[in-house]
């Protein structure tokens, strides 16, 4: 057998892709190590189960932790069957013409506005026009303007990779078009769809620009069960909005470096989460 010749120029743009490769790695735990360094020293028991009290004499993080659980919740319970839903509608329902034209070039923009804009707007419209002001639900309405188009257009590359003869070979077998979507589309595409709203959850976790208009900053913790629920339609400022406020306005960098190890920590899990789980589902479709 006669060996492969490689060109030079191969050679090089080959040693340029690794190089690539390996800078991305480089820069992942440059910063990780650096970000550890700084901040694991702030991070004990009291940092994650109090609030910062001044009488009290504690730095914690409790409040905005509680906070950013509340806003992910609320956001993705409404936001998922929204998005889910209308990705369902355009790969299977909708005629392919000038309506899903402009439709998927309307999530395409939206999914490029940057985020302080979607602040300026969640504030003046639900906040002031609505009568929602500075809460955890007008910060929520925000955010699944913003994340729609993201579960969306997954969802829709996940349908899109279901192979044509499920469908034909559902409906030839007597099935209806709702229950071949149920039981055969969504289920093989699922893999996808957690991919998707696992991304979405990260882009709620990570955002500050839209929350600091919207949700507001306090950090207090609910007195109650009940007070769980109250604290929607309150003030409530999530980890990223208190690392801004500690790293500027409090010049606070011990908690700002700590916050930012806690939500590295958060960004890990959610990644080993979705390899775990979109692996179950590739296996169980296998």
């Amino acid at each position: 057998m006669k060996k492969k010749k490689y060109r030079i120029s191969e050679i090089f743009l080959y040693m340029l892709i690794i190089m690539c490769a390996l800078l991305s790695v480089i820069l992942l735990f440059g910063i990780i190590i650096y970000v550890f360094s700084k901040g694991l020293g702030s991070i004990n028991r009291g940092f994650l189960t109090t609030v910062t009290s001044v009488r009290k004499g504690t730095i914690g993080i409790a409040g905005n932790i509680v906070n950013t659980v509340l806003i992910i919740v609320v956001t993705m319970l409404i936001a998922t069957p929204l998005g889910v839903g209308a990705a369902i509608y355009l790969n299977e329902y909708a005629k392919h013409g000038k309506i899903v034209t402009v439709i998927e070039f309307a999530t395409e923009t939206l999914s490029g506005i940057p985020s302080i804009i979607f602040g300026l707007f969640g504030m003046m419209f639900f906040g002031e026009t609505l009568g929602f002001g500075y809460s955890i639900l007008t910060g929520s309405l925000t955010l699944i303007i913003m994340i729609l188009p993201l579960i969306t257009r997954n969802t829709q590359e996940a349908l899109k990779t279901v192979p044509e003869g499920y469908r034909s070979g559902a409906i030839g077998l007597g099935a209806g078009k709702w229950y071949m979507i149920r039981t055969i589309l969504i289920p093989s595409a699922m893999p996808g769809i957690v991919t998707g709203v696992i991304l979405a959850v990260g882009r709620i976790i990570g955002e500050s620009a839209a929350l600091l208009f919207t949700a507001g900053s306090a950090k207090l913790l609910p007195k109650s069960f009940i007070g769980i629920f109250e604290k929607i339609f309150q003030s409530g400022g999530t980890l990223t909005i208190q690392l801004y406020l500690s790293a500027t306005s409090e010049g606070d960098f011990d908690t700002a470096y700590g916050i930012a190890v806690v939500l590295l920590v958060i960004v890990f899990v959610i990644n080993i989460l979705t390899k775990h789980l979109t692996g179950k589902l590739e296996a169980g479709k296998n």
